[in-house]
């Protein structure tokens, strides 16, 4: 399993003839944000998607790292940015 722990915030479709219920029901650490039908808006680490595609459970979209879209939130709020940890 890749060792890369990047956290993304990813869109997930359930591959395969699979449903939402089945990727649910998955042992796998998936910060789920958002249900849009058959579609799930998780947060999880870059292994764990890696480990869904690889057993074709879902088709992934990475869309931004958590960072990123941390970031972009509190420019949308007017925030200041955090200094890089």
């Amino acid at each position: 399993m890749a060792t890369d722990q990047t956290r993304w915030v990813a869109r997930l479709t359930p591959a395969g003839g699979g449903t939402v219920r089945d990727l649910l029901q998955l042992p796998l650490a998936l910060d789920v944000w958002q249900r849009e039908g058959e579609v799930l808006i998780v947060a999880a680490a870059a292994a764990t998607l890696d480990e869904m595609e690889r057993r074709r459970l879902a088709i992934v979209e990475r869309l931004y790292t958590t960072t990123e879209y941390e970031a972009r939130a509190r420019r949308a709020a007017g925030q200041p940015e955090l200094p890089e940890r």
